[in-house]
């Protein structure tokens, strides 16, 4: 079985581990944002080789947080009570800003979804990440 990347770079990087039910919901979402990113710009990239633009213009639309909070209606039925309950404490979160361009109760649900990535990123379960993305973007009939 392969390592996952999160438990490589520890390695490498003599990084402790650390329980990671303590970090803030907001350092989730943090980490899942990247995450996420990733996850749609290699898709996009994968569909061909373009203009970096275009790319951008893909990419910039599935990741915004309406996007996401649109997502998060989808996925909520399928998550399991941890995710959901992670989902929840990014939504709940207190943060002291907001992305432009996106209404409060899209930002908290975006940072919830966020969290949640970021949750299964650094519990390696990449694959579940992925599986929720492809829902979600099935879902919303969102194509790259």
């Amino acid at each position: 079985m392969e390592m996952g990347i999160d438990r490589y770079l520890k390695e490498q990087f003599q990084i402790p581990e650390v329980d990671i039910r303590t970090y803030s919901p907001l350092t989730l979402a943090y980490i899942g944002d990247g995450i996420y990113d990733l996850v749609i710009r290699s898709v996009v990239v994968a569909k061909g080789n373009t203009k970096a633009s275009e790319l951008h213009k893909r990419t910039s639309q599935i990741v915004k947080a309406h996007t996401q909070a649109e997502m998060m209606e989808i996925l909520l039925p399928l998550l399991t009570e941890e995710e959901e309950g992670i989902y929840r404490r990014g939504r709940n979160a207190k943060s002291y800003t907001m992305a432009k361009n996106a209404t409060m109760a899209d930002y908290r649900k975006a940072t919830g979804f966020e969290a949640l990535m970021g949750y299964l990123y650094l519990q390696d379960k990449f694959e579940r990440i992925v599986e929720l993305v492809k829902a979600g973007m099935d879902g919303l009939h969102l194509k790259l």
